[in-house]
């Protein structure tokens, strides 16, 4: 008789995405308003050179920085990378290289995408300008890229006439005022990747989907881990042997929740509510929920909580009260 075959390791694609909004100080206003202008602006720092983009403080002597100077819209190319493969909302749509540039009168470079035809079209020392976007709200979209200047110009030496780093020809004083600056921006972080929850968790999703709970022990330490994860934390050694958890559990301590999850469908919960960890019987380590079927306010540690599953739920969708009386604080104490 052929033995089962082990269930087949879930994959999943996941995204996490954060809409992180913040205010901008003097330089960056001045900074990010100016691109919307088509002027690009750095700063000064203490030794004379010219930051672009511009920082607030000096990254040598920590001070404040705010003598703003305009700087040409060419420059250099200090280093590329071609990139042939361009990914959803990158500067371009088409195979393009990313660039550092050194614009004419800054000391430092700066990270955008230059459109070229090919690798073999760019190269370290080639002259570029930007290509300001039709549109410009006041950010760095508003470079729509980089493109190769006229033919004619000729490609720079590795180091400027006037030294390295000194950013001195074609920087002039700008005092940075524009009508209607921009006070602060919202910058999308977004990773798309797969994920793969390994041998130990397939199982426990897998008996999740039957409303049922399952751990696993180790078995130096006997401990029970729901949810597991395929090695005791403690000893180190490989957990295989599964233990049916629950379903009943002990709220060990919890919190409130006051701010409504955004832009997330499946999370669309009122607020206030309660999470908490809960302590499954059988199992020697925690897992986290939602506490509902009782007043926000009424949740409290020792509260004794069962799980309520919605139609075609793969998961609890919540715990409830059980009823029961409270647990007591010697019983949970261990997985605080």
């Amino acid at each position: 008789m052929n033995a089962a075959s082990p269930p087949e390791v879930l994959r999943a694609p996941l995204v996490v995405e954060f809409p992180f909004t913040r205010s901008l100080g003097p330089v960056q206003s001045a900074f990010l308003t100016g691109l919307r202008e088509r002027v690009v602006l750095g700063v000064k720092t203490s030794d004379g050179s010219v930051m672009v983009p511009p920082v607030e403080y000096d990254p040598a002597t920590a001070e404040e920085l705010r003598e703003l100077v305009q700087v040409a819209p060419t420059g250099t190319v200090t280093t590329f990378a071609w990139n042939g493969h361009p990914r959803p909302n990158q500067p371009l749509g088409t195979p393009f290289a990313w660039v550092l540039v050194r614009l004419d009168g800054a000391g430092t470079a700066l990270l955008h995408a230059l459109d070229a035809p090919g690798p073999d079209a760019v190269r370290t020392g080639m002259r570029v300008r930007i290509r300001w976007a039709a549109e410009r709200t006041g950010s760095i979209t508003d470079i729509s890229c980089f493109e190769p200047c006229e033919p004619d110009e000729p490609d720079e030496p590795d180091e400027p006439a006037d030294g390295p780093g000194t950013g001195t020809t074609t920087a002039t004083p700008h005092d940075g005022v524009f009508a209607e600056p921009v006070t602060g921006i919202t910058a999308p972080a977004r990773l798309d990747y797969t994920y793969s929850p390994g041998r130990a968790q397939t199982a426990y999703l897998g008996a999740l989907a039957e409303h049922r709970t399952v751990g696993e022990r180790c078995p130096s330490c006997h401990k029970v881990y729901v949810p597991p994860r395929g090695a005791c934390p403690t000893c180190g050694v490989a957990t295989t042997d599964r233990v049916e958890a629950g379903p009943r559990g002990t709220v060990t301590t919890f919190c409130i929740v006051n701010i409504k999850a955004a832009h997330t469908a499946n999370l669309d919960i009122e607020v206030p509510y309660v999470y908490a960890h809960i302590a499954l019987d059988g199992a020697d380590l925690a897992l986290h929920g939602r506490i509902g079927g009782i007043p926000y306010d009424q949740v409290r540690m020792g509260l004794r909580v069962e799980p309520v599953w919605t139609e075609g739920g793969r998961y609890p969708d919540h715990y409830r009260p059980t009823g029961e009386p409270d647990a007591e604080y010697d019983t949970y104490k261990e997985l605080l």
